[in-house]
């Protein structure tokens, strides 16, 4: 059928279509909402907010996709990766796939093509001795500096995505005071895809979060708090400030590279495979579901293969 209402009319029904049919993290929720309120701002730059859903045509796509590579750009002042632009190309396919199953007359979402990415799968990670550098930057004399030095210890010692450790709630800890123990604290968190998974917490995060929560005078809900914000509703730290948070420190540490949350979850990856963990072990601690996705980790696994080639295969030792 054909409908009479524009296409940025759908994509409120589609954000509730994703939360409760879907079923969809809070995340993934947010990020098809940014997507899709760039596609409408396109909409609006060309004259074209009444758009019904059975006009939308290849060339609108192709418009789109020009308009994403060579003029729009971040709030930075850059241009967005292939990498990015097809975040906002998903985004519209999901929304097509929306209206076709809403049995709403649309372009096919199969005839939008993804941007071609180079194939690149190194990783971007920090050396034990960079990620002490960087942990000591926060000025742990103010609460916001303790508070920033815990969410970099705890980051580093769990392996937690951004989306998990901004979520985590105060009362989510107390099992911490135990001051006694001193080997490694487990805690059940609900991970991407809405999985509950565990995670590992050492004595040592677990003292920074102990003395952190000691530190509070409130009884916000969130684990990390923004110091600012006046406003109960406010008072999680969102990604975005952590981000900043991250980069700043390992700048201010002489880092060079580009550090981000990311960059110490893979930090975590590196340290455990190259002191003997096996890649399976470790994609249990990522809460990858594919071991595939944990095999981006090759910089440190082909290294490990070549030592156990070169000590244990007896070919190596042949004589000439």
């Amino acid at each position: 059928m054909r409908s009479h209402d524009p296409l940025p009319k759908h994509i409120l029904p589609f954000l509730e279509y994703c939360e409760i049919e879907k079923g969809l993290s809070n995340n993934t929720q947010r990020n098809y909402e940014q997507y899709l309120k760039l596609f409408t701002g396109w909409l609006k730059k060309s004259e074209q907010l009444s758009l019904l859903p059975h006009e939308l045509a290849a060339k609108h796509i192709w418009d789109y996709r020009l308009y994403l590579a060579r003029i729009y750009k971040t709030p930075s002042g850059e241009y967005l990766c292939k990498k990015s632009q097809n975040y906002y190309l998903i985004a519209l396919r999901s929304f097509l796939n929306y209206l076709t199953d809403r049995d709403i007359e649309t372009l096919p979402s199969s005839k939008i093509k993804l941007a071609k990415q180079k194939e690149d799968h190194t990783v971007s990670f920090l050396e034990v001795s960079d990620i002490e550098k960087v942990l000591v930057v926060p000025d742990i004399s103010t609460p916001a500096g303790l508070r920033d030095r815990t969410i970099m210890e705890l980051f580093f010692s769990s392996g937690m995505r951004i989306s998990e450790l901004v979520s985590l709630n105060a009362d989510q800890f107390t099992f911490l005071s135990d001051k006694s123990r001193t080997r490694t604290f487990e805690l059940s968190i609900l991970g991407k895809g809405k999985y509950v998974r565990t995670i590992f917490i050492s004595p040592r995060a677990a003292e920074w979060i102990r003395t952190y929560l000691a530190s509070r005078r409130d009884v916000f809900e969130p684990l990390f708090i923004n110091l600012r914000s006046k406003d109960e509703d406010a008072k999680r730290l969102t990604p975005r400030s952590i981000q900043i948070m991250i980069s700043r420190s390992a700048m201010l540490a002489g880092i060079s590279k580009k550090v981000t949350p990311h960059t110490l979850r893979h930090s975590y990856a590196t340290d455990l495979l190259s002191h003997g963990a096996d890649l399976r072990s470790v994609q249990e601690l990522l809460g990858h579901k594919n071991v595939a996705t944990t095999q981006i980790y090759t910089h440190v696994t082909n290294k490990r293969l070549r030592d156990i080639h070169e000590k244990f295969h007896g070919g190596t030792n042949l004589k000439k």
